[in-house]
């Protein structure tokens, strides 16, 4: 019973040890704002929308990517019909950068943001038109 004050104190500045990230970030005011992306969008014939509607591509998009790599190199899948009918290749660089052209303001800056590292660019090499405007090679 002697060592209960040693345990207190002890205890007291674990709390406050462990608690200061959560006291930083409450005093810091929340998260940064949201940087603004640039859609530099391409004129391709008959591209008036992405392709899906840009609430689900936003949430969605990592998983469509993956559901299309899955299809397209496990079953030979090739092909993507969307909501409207209208069939696309299942190809990062071939469709989504068709019309995204510029992956350093579109792409990169939201991933900065959240702090991924996709693994796309792992086996993809960037466009070489897009390479000179902010592509990584």
């Amino acid at each position: 019973m002697r060592d209960l004050p040693k345990i207190i104190i002890g205890l007291a500045i674990f709390v406050i040890i462990v608690a200061i990230p959560l006291w930083y970030n409450l005093a810091g005011g929340g998260a940064g704002a949201m940087p603004e992306l640039v859609v530099e969008t391409e004129d391709v014939p008959g591209r008036d929308e992405c392709v899906l509607p840009a609430g689900r591509m936003r949430p969605e998009h990592m998983d469509l990517l993956n559901r299309w790599r899955d299809e397209y190199v496990r079953y030979g899948d090739r092909d993507f019909t969307d909501h409207r009918g209208r069939t696309f290749e299942k190809s990062l660089t071939k469709t989504c950068l068709d019309c995204h052209a510029n992956k350093d303001t579109f792409c990169d800056r939201c991933h900065n943001y959240m702090a991924v590292d996709p693994y796309c660019w792992d086996c993809h090499v960037v466009p070489e038109e897009l390479a000179g405007r902010g592509g990584r090679r």
